[in-house]
């Protein structure tokens, strides 16, 4: 081959190699471009969005700022009113609603029950009863078949069926603690819990509260068992109390069987838990077990009622004092609470509609009954003056005597049907 044709193959191949050289040397600044415009798009996307959420946050700024400049602080959304509401309670003592079975039978509740039935014995004041929006009561016995009867003088009973008498009076509510609760043992005071269920009879005592919407208002109730030397009582209301308060309760009420039988003035027990009791928050604290009236107390504008005597009261056929009364109090509870309005109404009656002997069927009293009662009623309220009891008035206005061993008063001629 000549040297021409030799130098004509190296430029093809210098060529050749020029052109690879330019190709791959363009691919690279191409690919660089798109990685440059790849990343370059992420940027101003990243910026984009950023100063949209900025915008935002500025334009949330201004108008939560406009918003405050305006109205002086920021606008809260009030939580809705409660209208007031008003609530009627009516409270009343004790119900025996059995009998002794050493009593004699045909002048007994038990009888009064076999031959009239259940509604004869609050057929005078269910009127009243269902008018307001709760009524309470002590049942004072046991509602059981048990014969276990417990070593003491005086044990009440009748059958289940007998709590029919409370839900055909509109009685809705009753305490439980008190000295007659398990005449017949713990199984008895069982059976009265189950008959009180079977008959929608709320109930509560003890340990045992209870915590009732009524007309949209949780209404607490706390029954406190405390006579003589029972220790403890202090704590227990505290407890009770606060647990009502935890269970939501707007209203409480307390009921103590308390005090001394035949007593006209409560003891020095009865006023310190009384006191307690509204220190604790209670709006309305009542009592029982003395068997008479005693009378009521103001204290930090809320009222204790210190004995209510007896109601329907299968514990004695002939008493020798058949005054009682219905205490009512009618509370309106708004947002705030309670209003300390406090609106009362005392209704007087007998707990017999017969004024010789007991036929268990509570009435209203009227004309001069009507004004003793309450004059006795304001005279035995008199005698409490400031959490104290007056010593020139605390003169016994009876002639019973009391047996300090027993459940009972007796009248000095009346032995046969003691009092519970």
């Amino acid at each position: 081959m000549n040297q021409t044709g030799r130098h004509s193959k190296k430029r093809k191949r210098k060529m050749v190699k020029k052109s690879r050289y330019y190709r791959e040397r363009q691919l690279r600044i191409l690919y660089i471009g798109i990685g440059a415009g790849i990343l370059l798009l992420i940027l101003i996307l990243s910026f984009a969005v950023k100063g949209c959420s900025s915008r935002k946050s500025k334009a949330a700024s201004s108008s939560k700022a406009e918003n405050i400049s305006q109205t002086g602080s920021l606008t809260v959304t009030p939580e809705p009113k409660m209208d007031p509401v008003s609530l009627t309670l009516s409270v009343v003592g004790d119900c025996t609603l059995g009998t002794d079975e050493y009593f004699d039978y045909d002048t007994s509740l038990n009888a009064y029950y076999e031959n009239y039935g259940a509604d004869y014995f609050m057929a005078n004041v269910k009127s009243i009863f269902s008018k307001d929006d709760l009524t309470i009561a002590n049942f004072e016995g046991t509602l059981t078949e048990s014969t276990e009867r417990e070593d003491k003088q005086f044990a009440f009973k009748a059958p289940a069926s007998y709590a029919n008498i409370l839900t055909a009076g509109s009685v809705e509510a009753v305490n439980t603690a008190n000295n007659h609760s398990h005449d017949y043992g713990e199984e008895s005071f069982n059976d009265t819990l189950k008959a009180l269920d079977t008959a929608n009879i709320l109930h509560f005592g003890y340990d045992e509260t209870a915590v009732t919407e009524v007309k949209g208002v949780k209404v607490g109730l706390v029954g406190i068992y405390e006579l003589n030397d029972h220790l403890g009582r202090e704590e227990q209301l505290k407890q009770n109390i606060a647990k009502v308060k935890q269970d939501g309760a707007q209203l409480i009420v307390v009921i103590f069987h308390w005090g001394n039988e035949k007593e006209e003035v409560p003891d020095e027990n009865q006023k310190t838990l009384g006191h307690l009791a509204i220190d604790e928050g209670a709006d309305l604290v009542c009592g029982h077990h003395p068997h008479v009236l005693q009378g009521i107390e103001e204290y930090k504008g809320k009222n204790i009622v210190y004995s209510l005597g007896n109601f329907c009261f299968g514990g004695n056929a002939y008493p020798s004092d058949m005054d009682t009364i219905i205490f009512q109090q009618t509370f309106t509870i708004d947002q705030n609470g309670v209003k300390d309005d406090n609106v009362t109404n005392i209704i007087p009656c007998s707990i017999s509609s017969d004024s010789d002997y007991n036929n268990y069927q509570p009435t209203p009293a009227e004309g001069e009954e009507a004004t003793r009662i309450m004059q006795k009623i304001q005279k035995r309220s008199s005698w409490i003056k400031d959490g104290t009891v007056s010593d020139s008035e605390t003169a016994t206005e009876s002639d019973e005597e009391y047996d300090e061993n027993s459940d009972a008063f007796t009248d000095s001629d009346d032995t046969e049907d003691p009092e519970a």
